[in-house]
């Protein structure tokens, strides 16, 4: 009977560490992020609202950890173009928040150019 108990304990206890390591990772296309967020600055240029296409915030300049809390918060005032993020789909927005996370200040990839 004890043995059973131990094996049920071992098995809940690694499906729920798997758990929690997916979850920690985004799921999105960091491939399509990047290029969906470039698309927003050109888009926004295009209306005049800023002067170059390039974006003003590299992946660089935050944390994973504060990645993570500005795409909580939906907080994207520090990146202007107001009208364009807001017309971004859940999807678009996973892909832009995969691109950043995964090329952060602290990841094992970080983004190397501004």
């Amino acid at each position: 009977m004890k043995k059973w108990i131990m094996i049920a304990l071992t098995f809940v206890f690694v499906s729920s560490a798997i758990g929690v390591g997916f979850a920690m990772e985004p799921t999105g296309n960091d491939r399509k992020g990047k290029y969906t967020y470039r698309k927003v600055y050109k888009a926004c240029m295009a209306r005049g609202e800023v002067n170059s296409e390039t974006p003003p915030v590299s992946p660089i300049a935050k944390t994973q950890a504060e990645w993570i809390r500005v795409f909580e918060a939906k907080d994207f005032a520090e990146f202007g173009c107001a009208p364009e993020w807001e017309a971004l789909t859940d999807e678009d927005l996973l892909d832009i928040f995969t691109y950043l996370h995964n090329y952060a200040a602290d990841s094992p990839a970080p983004a190397t150019c501004k």
